[in-house]
This record gives C-alpha cells, structure tokens and sequence, in this order.
C-alpha cells in the first residue's frame, strides 16, 4: 500500500497557466464569435487564493520572453515578442482544481471570482504594454475555445519558481521482484 500525504493548496501555486503556441485560436460564446488571433499563444489562466502582484508580474515576463517559436534553423529560440506573435487569454479556475481525493475536483483554492477577474484583467493589461496584440476570452462565461495548435507545443508554468510535488508518495519495503515475461 502507498501512503499519500495530501496539504490541501498548501503546493498549489498563486498562478498556474498552460501557454500553447499556436497558428490561431478563438473565443465563441453563445455562438457568436467574441475575439481571434493568428500565429501566437493561446493562455489558459488559473489564479489561486493569496496571489500577489510580483506573481503576476513573473508570469508576464515569463510568457512575452519564453522561448518556444523556432528560428531560421528550426531550432525554439524565439520568443513571442521577437515573432510579434498575438496573445489570447482565457481565465480557467479549473486549473487550480485539486482532484486527489473523490472523484469531484474541488475548487476552494482558486481566487474567488472579484479576485480573480482583477487579476486577470491586470494580467491582460501587463501583456498588452509590450505591444503585442493581446484579447481576451469573456471572464465567467462559457466559452467555445478553439486552437490549432502549432507542434504541438504546450508548456505548464507555475509562478513559483520552485513548485514542491503535490503529493508525497511512500512506497513499502518489498522484496525485488523479476517478472518473467511469458514465452509463447
């Protein structure tokens, strides 16, 4: 048996997104197209309870100078700024959701919405003073997101530097065991 050691948010990070890089992507709610964007990046967002400005601050620097449009030789060496690449933003409280136990994620650790939205907006307005093309997604609404994902490329970034595991796993002594394979 494994014992698990659950910390309810005690690892989760203030700012959790997942940055895909993209030829297009868009935002259609109620069926009516809100905001498209061309070859760039497509960020889901997640802000947690307890966020600070300095994490914002890191993940807007983080996403305008990460690394992962390629270069002339083919090689990720470009930002989004240097390919004067669009942004499009969507806020996704999902991202902070903790499914470790039972089989419903629980969302307690994410920013309540007027938090959130604040944030979010912030986060939106940090991008947008590197004169890219920044949109946004519709803050509380259900969205359609569609993407073309260009790789596929997709990078999970966390605003603390060094995020510990969620779980720490202990695994019981046991004995080596060598399966043998069966021979047909």
């Amino acid at each position: 048996m494994i014992e698990v050691s659950h910390a309810r948010g005690a690892n989760l990070p203030p700012v959790r997104s997942v940055v895909q890089r993209v030829r297009s992507a868009s935002v259609d709610v109620g069926g009516t197209r809100v905001c498209a964007i061309g070859p760039g990046l497509l960020i889901l967002l997640g802000v947690r309870k307890g966020e600070t400005y300095s994490d914002l601050e890191w993940m807007t620097e983080k996403v305008l100078n990460l690394r992962i449009f390629d270069d002339e030789a083919g090689v990720m060496n470009l930002s989004v700024r240097d390919i004067a690449g669009e942004i499009l933003v969507v806020s996704q409280f999902t991202l902070l959701a903790n499914s470790r136990k039972g089989r419903r994620p629980s969302y307690i650790d994410a920013a309540p919405p007027d938090q959130a939205k604040r944030h979010y907006e912030d986060f939106c307005d940090r991008l947008g003073l590197s004169g890219l093309k920044v949109r946004r997604g519709v803050f509380q609404a259900m969205m359609d997101v569609a993407l073309v994902n260009d790789g596929p490329v997709t990078i999970l970034l966390d605003s603390l530097k060094e995020s510990p595991p969620n779980v720490i796993a202990k695994a019981p002594a046991t004995p080596n065991v060598i399966a043998k394979a069966p021979s047909f």
